[in-house]
């Protein structure tokens, strides 16, 4: 399948800089999956898409401030490091500008020596990973000294930084956002909630290659980075029993389907409670074990999210929907407005 087939012309106004003040203000393009019908919503009017006994599946995960700023020990060079997946004992997986002054070996040094670490190696895709230094708890001076890694086609300064977290967010170890749950409110939630849909939580620490467009010219050649998730068992029991039960499973973002799915697909088409590193990859053609419908954001060109989305819905639909939504000038990406597929 040739991943042109996913691409599309995004005016560059269209991509949204700053999160709306009201975080439930968006617009909500609803695609009805059977017939690619398309109604123009707001995102409030989304609780009268959801029918009481829907599980609406969100992903918990809390994105860390990962982005720090250094100095090269020996030389006071500036070094911009941006943490993107732990792996245990203070190393971590990151990626580095400028790569070529970190070389093995290298030391940086953050906030007068607060924090320190040392070059281990480079990896295959480029980055490098590092040992961190320090005395204390890691989280708590990472806090003090990092700052939040939005995406590279955000050029705004966020006033607020809790405006690119959910206000479910509990798990860190997020290097992006999972943007679909941004829309959400407390209040909205528990109006949700109060209507009779079941509210459930999987996490899953979204790493910053969920987003880049795929460079393969063949999607079947494009290889999936891993991302660490989890599943509790209260969710597994939501989720089975709806299942059983003919009732719908939603997912709010491509990475709560993704989980679900990872997870369901091993277990011929039910949940069990699990962790572990997933690099699944949806795209047309995959039978869905889990998933009945999708919240979720409009995404990069000729990204695996598009083709996630087309997967659910059908290529003709979803390349239409977002054809669509460029034409009524809908807000994209990490800040921008919300699409709900049914």
């Amino acid at each position: 399948m040739d991943v042109q087939q996913f691409d599309f012309d995004l005016p560059e106004h269209l991509i949204a800089q700053h999160p709306l003040e009201d975080r439930t203000s968006s617009r909500l393009l609803v695609l009805d999956k059977q017939t690619g019908a398309i109604a123009h919503r707001r995102f409030t009017d989304l609780i009268d898409h959801l029918q009481p006994g829907d599980v609406l599946v969100m992903n918990d995960s809390r994105v860390l401030p990962a982005r720090l700023i250094g100095e090269k020990a020996e030389t006071g060079a500036k070094i911009e490091i941006l943490l993107l997946k732990s792996l245990g004992d203070d190393r971590w997986e990151t990626l580095v500008k400028p790569g070529k002054r970190m070389k093995p070996g290298t030391e940086v040094v953050f906030g007068n020596g607060l924090l320190r670490c040392v070059c281990e190696e480079a990896t295959e895709t480029g980055g490098r990973i590092v040992r961190f230094l320090y005395e204390g708890i890691f989280y708590e001076i990472l806090d003090q000294l990092g700052s939040m890694p939005l995406p590279p086609y955000i050029h705004a300064q966020l006033e607020d930084s809790e405006r690119y977290q959910t206000v479910y967010a509990r798990e860190r170890g997020s290097a992006a956002a999972p943007t679909a749950g941004l829309h959400f409110t407390k209040p909205y939630l528990e109006q949700i909630a109060a209507k009779g849909v079941q509210l459930a939580y999987v996490t899953l620490h979204v790493g910053l290659g969920t987003f880049r467009p795929v460079s393969a010219d063949s999607v079947e050649e494009h290889v999936m980075h891993a991302e660490y998730y989890e599943i509790p068992e209260e969710t597994v029991e939501l989720v089975n029993k709806a299942k059983a039960e003919g009732r719908r499973v939603i997912a709010v973002g491509t990475t709560s389907c993704r989980t679900l799915e990872t997870v369901g697909r091993a277990n011929e088409g039910k949940l069990v409670a699990a962790s572990g590193w997933t690099d699944i990859f949806i795209y047309p053609g995959y039978t869905f074990s889990i998933l009945d419908g999708l919240l979720t954001n409009f995404h990069l060109p000729k990204s695996t999210l598009v083709m996630l989305v087309s997967a659910l819905a059908g290529k003709e639909h979803v390349m239409n929907a977002y054809k669509t939504a460029v034409r009524e000038e809908y807000r994209f990406f990490s800040f921008g407005d919300a699409m709900l597929i049914v």
